[in-house]
């Protein structure tokens, strides 16, 4: 358990809400790795209302983290102090059809948007449904694969900022880059406008099939894993310089490199988030004194030890 940052119930300093405060909730049944501590408290807003008027009120002094699916996130150990914040409730969920344009709630698993897809004959957003996650995360990280990132099928962002305002912010001033943002720590976006073409559902499933496919072959499936590690260097593949520097068979604890692909990490079952920080910085060391290369963490590492 993490040393609490104040001395009394930090509900007690926390403002009312509608939706739902959850004390020392266990955060490793909220992310991918299934690893770590306890937030010290969680809240679930009922609507972007509710979170507005808890942004607003909140104690400045007590420090917020947002977390969306937990697949691209690390907790570690001593859990993390403060409030937690996921938009978990179905109001966060909902998404909205326009002409050529679907805007999505950031509560939304990115895999939901498969069904919408071919529910509503559209397409465009295929590589995004193949990324773990929800869709918040997605767009806070830029997610990618297959050539596409989410800055390029994105038109706005409706964000709540550190006071509670709430905005919409259009894509050239997300400032999005490889598997990055501008976005303040304590802004949370709500919901995404997505850009889309008509499609029909058999061309649809044909695009997500073979990537499926592909992923299948290359990707490890049915283990705890939170995705890509590092970030692939400028012209270069992180996967190529951790087997180059003969990190692919590393272990530490119950955490490996996996066996598929070497740029994931894998909890066998009894890792420690410490387990699975030691290995990825292992690696960077490793791959570092071997290439003169330092690889840069793209999994999010949270919380105190």
């Amino acid at each position: 358990m993490f040393k609490k940052l104040f001395s009394k119930n930090i509900i007690d300093l926390l403002p009312k809400v509608r939706g739902k405060y959850k004390k020392n909730e266990p955060l490793k049944k909220h992310t991918w790795f299934a690893v770590g501590g306890p937030a010290e408290v969680m809240f679930i807003p009922e609507d972007i209302e509710d979170l507005s008027s808890f942004m607003q009120k909140r104690p400045h002094n007590i420090p917020i983290y947002v977390i969306g699916g937990g697949s691209n996130l690390l907790v570690r150990d001593g859990g993390i102090p403060g409030v937690v914040i996921k938009l978990d409730s179905p109001a966060f969920k909902k998404y909205l059809l326009g002409e050529n344009t679907i805007t999505c709630g950031c509560g939304m698993r990115n895999i939901d948007l498969q069904k919408i897809m071919i529910k509503h004959r559209f397409g465009g957003l295929e590589f995004l449904s193949s990324i773990p996650g929800a869709i918040g995360g997605s767009v806070k990280t830029n997610a990618g694969c297959y050539g596409r990132e989410a800055k390029d099928v994105i038109i706005s962002a409706q964000v709540v900022n550190g006071e509670g305002d709430i905005s919409s912010i259009p894509v050239e001033d997300l400032m999005l880059s490889y598997r990055s943002s501008f976005f303040p720590e304590d802004w949370i976006i709500t919901a995404i406008t997505f850009r889309t073409h008509a499609d029909t559902p058999e061309h649809i499933m044909e695009i997500i099939n073979d990537q499926k496919n592909k992923r299948m072959k290359s990707q490890p499936h049915n283990v705890k894993t939170a995705g890509s590690t590092f970030k692939n260097p400028e012209g270069l593949k992180a996967w190529e310089l951790i087997k180059k520097s003969g990190c692919d068979k590393l272990s530490v604890g119950g955490a490996k490199v996996s066996e598929v692909h070497c740029n994931f990490l894998v909890n066998t079952g009894g890792a420690t988030a410490k387990d699975i920080e030691t290995l990825g910085e292992t690696i960077i060391k490793q791959v570092r004194d071997k290439t003169s290369i330092t690889l840069e963490w793209e999994i999010k590492r949270v919380g105190i030890n």
